[in-house]
Formats: structure tokens, C-alpha cells, sequence
């Protein structure tokens, strides 16, 4: 709600007041002209915790409305960023006869104690604690007062002990059909007590080595005689942060479908990072059982576990919703071959595919994959948009399409044409050089020219977040203003929400799932035709009223960002934007245009901006002040330098920041300085408030993201995405 009617109605609480105004107030505003249903569906936009601290205090309509069970029934609390523990208590007393749905996903300020106040809440049947603070005794104690619970999620942190529950406990927790665990630390959970298990979700985010520089390891686990067991299960999602011992864990968990593969399975999603993920013995009878049971509804595995005679025995007979073969080159003709040649029953609900690359190159050059399994067949692309016409939700990212407008082609469409044709897509993730119309028909490839194979061998190790691409004179110039394909692509998709762009090559100095493939694998060159989106590119994006969420990244193309305004301008509800090392990488070139951007972008609350040389002066902040719903920040600049006085300017002036991450240059005195002040200034007023300002070159960045809560390195600070990603159960 807006702050100034909240400061307005603060000071009418007393009951006479309320009685005395409640007549100007609703012949002011119109309410008692309308229905209740009509306020209600007014009602549902604004946060719960306004709307039980606030606008309940504004007349008796308001009050009992305010109350209502449609309102009340299924609440969401992840991003209050604003109310403090003392605001989530009078809240949850006021929810406890009411609520069935609750989550507190990524409430990491709240103190464990009030964690205890969701006892009140003794109807709740789904609760959602992912991030909050909660040790093995509260939650016991929690679970005794919650008989009525059968969905939990919550944090296995460092010092949870099973054995700590109370039998109470216990015996809820074999009840319960739903369970996410977020595993900080090697250990089962409460996975052994819940028998009744039909969708478990997993999330392993273990560090191979402490903070004190000792291994950690999954020894210990091996001879516990509690190995979790799934009957009942119908769904499996594992989601792996980089590092062997998330490996080695997620093996034990699996460990009885060697022995067992549940006959109800029908959702198995496993995400591993890196390009060697460890081997599993039991993916094979579980291609067998997929095929057989002819229920699968989503599917995704490391490309180490499966050859195309498994992929094709599971997905027979089967009508899959969701397919997520990222980083799996040699499964791709068959995922493609069974949607396109009747191997699944019905390719028309498929709702979500995911056939992205890596940013690296996995195989030498020599073997010709480059030509071959990454890019994008033109005709293919056009059958697959006509069998699965319901695609909400595609991911070809770090992919290559090479489209010329040459006779030879037999009047194939341009990949953004048959895309166009997917009327209900929602988030779509592309190559840079998808957009591209066409290019020289004298075009070499980098990889053959003389000079590349002369200097092959002399190239310098790569640097973490630059392309290493330079343009040599015998390559063509390609058409910056052929925008004709895109035009087609967004002409025909009025439903995109989410759009990513990125430009081939691309990897962020802060990556997500990336490090264990960075250190050991070179990334590619940008090719030719990525290097022909550029600013035209962007700016017909503008068509796109319902865009919510935009990244750019590794397009260099891009020489002013004059493209940037008129998406500002036409896209009202823009709410998060994330720019990755456009233009050169030697300077940056689209200051003025960013800043001019940043002033039309009203409705903007999250913003992640990284390139090498980015300033963050008095003049950037000015412009990143008129974001004044601005809630997350992320500054990423290797060669960058920031303002203090302007940085605790546009702090005091944001309100709604709770979320300020700066990794540029600077002495490390500097930024913990920095850093100090705004922590002691402002986290009273802003429970939430969570400021990260760090050297990006500093030996300890690695511990300072550890210390970051993992809700916030996932939202904003770690580049990933977003698009048709693990996991992808179905809603709870």
C-alpha cells in the first residue's frame, strides 16, 4: 500500500476515531458504492501484511473484508521485506484460524523465535520456511502443534540432528506427501520419517570444504541404517550446486531406486552442474520403468546417464509435460526424434523444453560439433512448433542459429518465424545470434579461417567473464538493423513474459552452476552473427506490453543502448532487468542511454547490471533513484568504481531497497566501510536489509557469497536461467 495513505490511516485506530471519519472516508473513496466482491478482487492485490496492519484499521467494511477467507486462506509472506518480527507476529496471530498455505520462503531476517509463533496456526496443511532460521528442537516443536500439515519445506542446516524430534514429530512427519529440503549440510533430513512420501524435492547446496579449510565428506552417512525409502512417490526433483560432495550425497538418497524404482513415479528431474557428473547404476532400469508405467509427465537427467536407446525406451508411450535436456548434445536428436516421429503419445502437452548448450565448448574443436549438434535446424524447429503448439516455456540458450537469406535454404522460416507460431508462450531464452536475419554469403567461420588456425595454439587462458572473440578483416560486417525475424517472433507471441538473450560465449564472473566446467573447459568464441544484434535488436522489444522480466548478456553488438529507452517507455511492467557485458568490454559505451533508461523505469524492482568498467557515480545513482520501487540490486564490475556519498544517498532515498549487492574495485576498507554505515543507518527500519559491498577481486569473495543467504544469491546476485529450469513440480 501506498506509504503516505499507510502514514494517513495510522492515525485513525482508536474506535471513535474510526466511527467519527468512517463516513468522509467511504464517501471519499467510493466503497460503499461497491460490492463486496468487487473490494475483495481489490483486496487480493495488496500484501497481507498490509492489508491485516493497515487497511483493516480504515472502516468496519474494510475491517470484516479484510478478514475474509479468500483472502486469508493461501498467503505468501516471501518478500515482506519491510516488517520487522515484531509486524510477522501480530500478522500470524491474526491468520491462525484462517490460514491453510503459508510461506515464509526466504523470510532469512526473521528470528528463530518467531518461527515459534506459527504453533497458532493449527489449521495449516502447506508451510513453506526455505531460508528462515529453524533448528532440529524448534522444529519439533512446531510439527507438535501442526496435526493437520502434510506439505513442509524448510533448511537442513549445520547442526540439524533427526534424533531431536519429539515422536510427535515423528509421527506427523509420516503423514506428510510433500517435502523440500534445501541441504546446507551432508545429512537425511527427515527424509527416513516420511513414509508417505509422494513428491520430494531436494535442493544440495554443501561447500566441499568449510570455512576453516577442512574436506567435508558424506562418510558418516553410508552406515545409518535410516536410507530413506519411497513407496509412495510420484515425484523426484534434485537441484545440485557444483562440488562433489552434493554428488555423493544425492547417490545416497537415490541409492534404493537400485534395489526399487517407485511404480507411481511420473516426475524425475535431476540437475547436476559441471561436465563430468558421477554415474548412477540405477538410470537405466529407471529409462525401463518410465516406459513401462506410461505416466511420465517431466523428465530430466545428466547427459552421463542415459544413451538414446534409454531416452527412447522411457519416453514411449509417454506424454510428457516438461523435457529438460540442458548440456545434453548427444541426447538431442533423440528427444527430437520422439517428439517429431509419434515415439510419445501425445507431443502436444509438452509445456516446457529445455535443449540449452553450455557456454563452453565440451568437445575439441576437430570433432565438429560445433557445426553439428549445438545449432539449430531451421525445418526441425518449424516441425517441433507444430507438434507441441502448447509450449509455454523454451530454453535454447548458448545454441546457434545461422539463418541466410540465400536460395539455397528451399524457403525454410527463420527459427524466430516458427517460434512465432507458439501463441501461448510465457519465457523464451535464445541466442543472440538467433535474431539475426542473414549474413554474407562469403562467410567463413572464425574456426577455419588461417589466422585462427595459426594462433590456435597461442591463445591466452581465458578471462572469467569477457569474450575472447576478435573480429578479424576478412570477416564480413553483418546487417545491424535486420530485425525482420524478431519482428515475426514478437508479433506472435502477446503472452511473453520472460525474454533472455545471450550472446554465445557469455559467462558471468558470477556464476550459478558454472565453476566446475569454468576452470577446466575454454570458453567459445562469439560468433559472427551474434555480433549483428545490436541496438535496433532491442529496441523492437518495445511490442512486448506484458514483459516482466529482460536479459541481455555478452552482446556486443549493442554500440549505444539506445535500444534500452523505448522498452522503458512501452514496457510498463517491467519489474526486473539484468544487463551483462554489452558493447565493448573495454570501456563502457551506453552510460548515457542506461541512465536514461533507469529514469523511466517507474515499476522496476530488481536490476542486475555487470560489465568490466561500469562507474557507479552521482550521475548513475541520481537516475537509479527514479526506480523508486527498486527492491534488489546487484552491481557486478571487475574494473569498476562506485561512489560512497552517492551510494548512501540513493539508499536513503529508495525506500523499498532491502537488497544492495556491489562487487566492483576498491580497497577492501573502503567497501566494509561503506558497507558498516549502511547496515548501522538503516537495518532498524529495513528488517531485511541485506548489503554485500566487496572487492571482485578479493581471495575471500568465495567465503562472503557463502555467508550471503542462498534465497538472495538465487534471485539476483548469481547469474542463471530462468527459463524452463529444474525444479518444475507441479505447483503446491
Amino acid at each position: 500500500m501506498n506509504s503516505t495513505i499507510t502514514e494517513t490511516l495510522g492515525n485513525v485506530d482508536h474506535p471513535r476515531v474510526q466511527d467519527h471519519c468512517e463516513e468522509d472516508v467511504m464517501s471519499s473513496v467510493g466503497i460503499s458504492s461497491l460490492s463486496d466482491e468487487i473490494v475483495l478482487c481489490i483486496l487480493h492485490y495488496v500484501p497481507v501484511c498490509d492489508l491485516l496492519l493497515n487497511v483493516t484499521r480504515v472502516c468496519r467494511k474494510l475491517r470484516v473484508l479484510c478478514h475474509d477467507k479468500t483472502l486469508l486462506t493461501h498467503v505468501c509472506l516471501s518478500e515482506e521485506y519491510t516488517a520487522s518480527d515484531l509486524s510477522f507476529r501480530h500478522v500470524l496471530k491474526q491468520l491462525a484460524n484462517q490460514v491453510q498455505s503459508l510461506s515464509l520462503s526466504g523470510c532469512y531476517w526473521l528470528s528463530g523465535s518467531t518461527m515459534e509463533h506459527l504453533a497458532r496456526c493449527r489449521a495449516i496443511k502447506r508451510l513453506d520456511l526455505t531460508g528462515c532460521r529453524l533448528t532440529s528442537l524448534r522444529l519439533s516443536r512446531l510439527l507438535e502443534s501442526l496435526s493437520c500439515l502434510n506439505s513442509l519445506s524448510f533448511d537442513v542446516a549445520p547442526g540439524f540432528n533427526s534424533a531431536q524430534l519429539s515422536s510427535e514429530a515423528v509421527d506427523l512427519l509420516s503423514r506428510l506427501s510433500e517435502l523440500r529440503q534445501t541441504l546446507l549440510t551432508p545429512s537425511y533430513g527427515v527424509v527416513p520419517c516420511c513414509s508417505q512420501l509422494r513428491r520430494l524435492a531436494l535442493q544440495f547446496d554443501i561447500p566441499d570444504v568449510t570455512r576453516e579449510g577442512i574436506s567435508v565428506c558424506c562418510q558418516l552417512m553410508v552406515g545409518q541404517s535410516s536410507v530413506p525409502h519411497y513407496q509412495q512417490l510420484e515425484e523426484f526433483s534434485a537441484k545440485l550446486a557444483p562440488g562433489e560432495v552434493n554428488q555423493t550425497l544425492l547417490l545416497l538418497y537415490l541409492a534404493v531406486f537400485s534395489v526399487h524404482v517407485p511404480e507411481r513415479l511420473r516426475v524425475f528431474l535431476v540437475s547436476i552442474p559441471g561436465p563430468n557428473p558421477a554415474h548412477w547404476s540405477a538410470a537405466t532400469p529407471l529409462a525401463r520403468c518410465l516406459g513401462n508405467h506410461s505416466s511420465l509427465e517431466a523428465l530430466q537427467l545428466p547427459r552421463s546417464w542415459w544413451d538414446s536407446m534409454s531416452l527412447e525406451q522411457a519416453l514411449r508411450g509417454n506424454s510428457p509435460k516438461h523435457l529438460s535436456f540442458s548440456r545434453c548434445p548427444a541426447l538431442w536428436t533423440q528427444v527430437l526424434r520422439s517428439l517429431l516421429e509419434g515415439g510419445v503419445r501425445d507431443a502436444a502437452r509438452l509445456v516446457s523444453l529445455n535443449l540449452s548448450a553450455t557456454s563452453h565448448s565440451l568437445y575439441p574443436e576437430s570433432s565438429g560439433i560445433r557445426g553439428g549438434e549445438d545449432h539449430l535446424v531451421a525445418g526441425t524447429m518449424s516441425r517441433l512448433v507444430s507438434v507441441c503448439s502448447n509450449l509455454q516455456h523454451v530454453n535454447l540458450m548458448h545454441r546457434h542459429y545461422h539463418h541466410e537469406n540465400t536460395p539455397g535454404l528451399d524457403g525454410e522460416p527463420h527459427l524466430c518465424a516458427s517460434l512465432s507460431r507458439l501463441q501461448y508462450v510465457r519465457s523464451l531464452a535464445l541466442p543472440a545470434c538467433a535474431l539475426s536475419d542473414g549474413c554474407n554469403t562469403h562467410h567463413s567461420s572464425p574456426h577455419t579461417s588461417p589466422s585462427s588456425s595459426l594462433l590456435h595454439g597461442l591463445r591466452k587462458a581465458p578471462r572469467v567473464g569477457l569474450q575472447i572473440y576478435k573480429p578479424s578483416e576478412s570477416e564480413p560486417s553483418l546487417p545491424r538493423d535486420s530485425t525482420s525475424g524478431l519482428a515475426q517472433l514478437l508479433s506472435g507471441c502477446p503472452l511473453l513474459e520472460t525474454l533472455e538473450l545471450i550472446g554465445p560465449g557469455f559467462i558471468s564472473t558470477l556464476p550459478r552452476l558454472e565453476p566446475c566446467t569454468r576452470a577446466c573447459i575454454e570458453p567459445r568464441g562469439m560468433c559472427a552473427w551474434a555480433r549483428g544484434v545490436g541496438d535496433s535488436h532491442v529496441a523492437a522489444l518495445q511490442v512486448l506490453p506484458r514483459l516482466r522480466r529482460l536479459t541481455l548478456a555478452g552482446l556486443p553488438g549493442i554500440l549505444k543502448g539506445t535500444g534500452l529507452i523505448p522498452v522503458a517507455k512501452h514496457c510498463p511492467n517491467l519489474h526486473a532487468l539484468s544487463l551483462a557485458n554489452l558493447g565493448s568490454l573495454k570501456t563502457m559505451n551506453y552510460t548515457a542511454s542506461l541512465l536514461d533508461t533507469l529514469r523511466l523505469c517507474t515499476q522496476l524492482q530488481e536490476l542486475r547490471l555487470e560489465q568490466p568498467y561500469l562507474s557507479a557515480n552521482a550521475s548513475f545513482f541520481e537516475a537509479l533513484s527514479c526506480c523508486s520501487r527498486l527492491k534488489r540490486l546487484c552491481l557486478i564490475s571487475r574494473s569498476g568504481t562506485f561512489d560512497p556519498v552517492a551510494t548512501e544517498t540513493f539508499v536513503a532515498r529508495c525506500l523499498s531497497l532491502c537488497v544492495c549487492h556491489i562487487f566492483m574495485g576498491g580497497t577492501l576498507v573502503a567497501c566494509r566501510t561503506l558497507q558498516k554505515a549502511l547496515i548501522d543507518r538503516y537495518s532498524a527500519e529495513r528488517p531485511a536489509l541485506s548489503v554485500v559491498i566487496f572487492p571482485l577481486q578479493h581471495e575471500d569473495l568465495a567465503l562472503v557469497i557463502r555467508d550471503t543467504p542462498l534465497t538472495l544469491l538465487d534471485k539476483i546476485t548469481l547469474f542463471q536461467s530462468r527459463v524452463a529450469q529444474t525444479p518444475l513440480l507441479t505447483p503446491w
